[in-house]
């Protein structure tokens, strides 16, 4: 679903931003592979590599020798498990990484159908040939599928301007024209049948719609187009449905991830003209999951007197209006014929004509017939149970279904992850077992809502206490610019995992992200305050991906990596295996690359003796974030506001983090007590009550932005109290925090 740092790089499931620009070479390989997976000979794919990628050619699925670090945080002696990673990293390979993933987006498998179900049982097969002990776990979920989308335009006059959507096509790219691929629509939307004047509300931001206001632009009774980017697309729905909006339409701005970027697809990584972005418009900041059953699993068995009834109310979900996308293509004579005030500076795009706000000019009629039914999904869940601590789980997740082909987004996650399991199978054939266990997880109908995630977290209950990470991928490779966003007390252990797995274009994975984001790269998906002195930098975790039901709901440490470059195919038809072996990794090595991170998060924290957390790195956080806040609520008139009790526990917090990771450098004594002590640490952060007016949300540290969707807003209850300027809140919220700190600093205390 999301693309990290927007999913904000693509931040409401807009674009990422561009990845350096590296010149291409091209070679031809003679190789295409069936659905089941069998490699056959005959077609010929074009394949465009890296200049130094080449020079490596597929010799690098052949580990270099990589010089292990002496000591590592969790191990009183480390030489054991640097042999064992050394064995796992040489088995991941490029080319097995690429037939995978060429299986698995040979069709569209939307969640729920029989495509889909096909990629649960291909999954399934290769963790069960890996020796994991696998099931499919099936829910049954509220999900919309779409009969009929149509919008046509009008001028003035009367005179027919657009009618579409246009069915997605470019030539040279057949995979467009597939039966099975879906039309154009948003999940969640609503059904109706609405005609209205129309008003560009630019990025559907917060701000945007103030600004429209200031200008005494009324939205009721009207359709308000605005382009992805910059927030959430169910956000733009949110604020659009609260102005007084009849209907929504998202359309992807060349600006943002089009010509004006560079080529367009196929001649480029750029949307082409009639490229849609599809996605859910779930309004994802209340809670994810299956929309009529917040904080209970959607099992087969659960009673209908179990689900929420009104799932548009104040209690649900899903939005109340129609909402749907179009390509630049649909969305441009709309636009050209609008009147009204010109736009400001900064909200004109890349089409030729200048842009207007309406209303005037051009009205629209929309017909949206959903297909609302609870449908079957299909999780996949593969155990490898610990030998010495089975109840401590080891989570690696990553989410299958896909609006279309989904070549990057999920299946380049999928394949690596698949990588990773044969792995840590070939390890398992040589008699090792971890400390651990290990929980590899393939996730359905992420992509309507995070739903098969979200509803197994919810049916593990409080098992998840003693579950001891959470580790994501979702749109796994891009391109070849490694990142990744993290919970601060594992940010230092995913750089010392990088320092230890080698990059296809030398050094290591952590060299090449360190020179990568010293030219620029450098992301903060969050409200936070930047943090001095980082060698690499990661984000942190707001929502829009599967770790959400994990950290924020079940208070799991978790993590979420990544691989990108330039793409803008994202959630269109044109993500396919073609658009991906053209532009994002041709010879499959960064999914070795990925299938070598994921597979040693697991093995480094399944084995360590002690959990390798840095709660002093947390401590240190949580006190920049709080006098952050104390510094907005002066801006903001609410210097009245007492910080006191927040900032004292904060440091009694920082004074246990310390003295716990005493215990860490040096393990000994009762290392299972103070196991216990570290892993309920995060799990005291959470507040029982959950945020104001979102109670599915229990983290009192992060948390999507309500007016965000995607990006992480630090100590919400606190700063969106403030935002709002709400000094009751405000006070109500920062009482909370310093409850939450007081406890974690009890939890790390209890280790001694």
């Amino acid at each position: 679903m999301r693309q990290r740092g927007a999913r904000q790089r693509f931040q409401s499931c807009c674009i990422q931003k561009p990845g350096r620009k590296v010149a291409f070479s091209s070679r031809k390989c003679h190789l295409s592979l069936n659905y089941r997976g069998h490699v056959n000979s005959g077609t010929a794919l074009a394949f465009f590599l890296f200049p130094a990628v080449l020079a490596i050619g597929i010799q690098s699925t052949l580990l270099p020798a990589q010089a292990q670090p002496q000591s590592v945080l969790g191990y009183a002696d480390f030489s054991a498990q640097a042999r064992l990673e050394e064995k796992f990293l040489a088995v991941p390979d490029a080319k097995l990484a690429g037939e995978e993933l060429k299986a698995l987006t040979a069709v569209p498998h939307l969640a729920a159908t029989p495509e889909d179900h096909n990629t649960a049982e291909y999954v399934a097969q290769k963790f069960r040939d890996a020796g994991l002990e696998t099931t499919i776990v099936p829910y049954r979920v509220l999900l919309n599928w779409p009969k009929v989308v149509r919008v046509e335009a009008y001028d003035e006059a009367g005179q027919l301007l657009m009618s579409g959507p246009t069915r997605e096509h470019v030539q040279g790219d057949p995979a467009a024209g597939d039966p099975r691929v879906v039309m154009p629509f948003n999940g969640s939307s609503a059904s109706g049948d609405v005609t209205g004047e129309v008003v560009y509300a630019n990025y559907g931001r917060l701000q945007d719609f103030n600004e429209l206001a200031a200008q005494h632009i009324d939205l009721h009774g009207k359709i308000v187009i605005c382009r992805y980017g910059a927030n959430f697309r169910g956000v733009k729905v949110y604020l659009a449905e609260q102005r007084g909006a009849i209907g929504v339409l998202l359309y992807s701005d060349p600006k943002d991830d089009g010509y004006d970027k560079g080529d367009v697809w196929p001649n480029g990584p750029w949307r082409p003209e009639t490229a849609v972005q599809r996605g859910s418009v779930q309004f994802l900041f209340k809670y994810p999951g299956d929309p009529e059953t917040p904080g209970v699993a959607s099992t087969l068995d659960l009673p209908d007197s179990a689900r929420i009834q009104n799932i548009t109310g104040p209690e649900g979900d899903q939005p109340g209006i129609i909402s749907i996308p179009l390509s630049y293509h649909d969305a441009s004579p709309i636009l050209q014929s609008l009147k009204g005030p010109g736009v400001p500076e900064d909200w004109q795009g890349a089409l030729p004509f200048h842009y207007h706000l309406g209303p005037g000019g051009v009205k629209v009629h929309l017909i949206s017939d959903q297909d609302d039914q609870r449908r079957i999904i299909w999780d996949v869940i593969g155990k490898i149970p610990g030998a010495q601590d089975p109840d401590s789980w080891v989570i690696v997740g990553n989410h299958r279904d896909a609006w279309v082909y989904g070549a990057v987004d999920p299946s380049s996650g999928t394949a690596s992850m698949l990588e990773a399991v044969r792995g840590v199978g070939v390890l398992l054939r040589q008699g090792w077992r971890p400390k651990r266990t290990i929980v590899f997880c393939s996730w359905d109908a992420e992509e309507q809502g995070l739903i098969g995630s979200t509803e197994w977290a919810e049916q593990q209950g409080r098992a998840l206490d003693q579950a001891v990470a959470y580790f994501n991928v979702d749109v796994g490779v891009s391109g070849p610019n490694f990142s990744a966003s993290a919970v601060p007390s594992l940010k230092d252990f995913l750089r010392g995992v990088a320092r230890s797995v080698p990059s296809p274009l030398g050094g290591t994975v952590f060299d090449r992200w360190r020179v990568s984001q010293s030219g620029g790269d450098k992301e903060n998906a969050s409200n936070a305050p930047p943090i001095a002195g980082e060698e690499v930098h990661l984000g942190d975790l707001g929502s829009g991906s599967d770790y959400t039901a994990f950290l924020e709901h079940a208070g799991v440490p978790a993590t979420d990596v990544e691989s990108s470059g330039p793409y803008g195919v994202y959630h269109s038809a044109f993500d396919d295996f073609a658009w991906y072996i053209q532009n994002a990794d041709p010879h499959f090595l960064y999914l070795q690359q990925m299938a070598r991170i994921l597979g040693l998060e697991a093995l480094r924290m399944a084995d360590a003796d002690v959990l390798p957390y840095n709660y002093v790195a947390y401590a240190r956080d949580i006190s920049a974030y709080i006098q952050a806040a104390k510094s907005k609520a002066s801006e903001n008139g609410l210097s009245s506001l007492d910080f006191g009790p927040a900032e004292s526990a904060a440091a009694r917090f920082m004074a246990a983090a310390e003295r716990d990771y005493a215990l860490q450098v040096a393990p000994s004594g009762n290392l299972a007590r103070l196991n216990l002590a570290l892993r309920h640490t995060e799990t005291a952060l959470l507040n029982d009550a959950g945020l104001p007016n979102r109670p599915w949300y229990r983290h009192t540290i992060f948390a999507p932005g309500e007016f965000t969707g995607y990006s992480a807003v630090v100590i919400p209850g606190v700063n969106e109290a403030i935002d709002a300027g709400n000094a009751a809140l405000a006070a109500q919220q920062l009482e909370a925090l310093a409850k939450a700190l007081d406890r974690a600093a009890n939890a790390l205390d209890a280790a001694r």
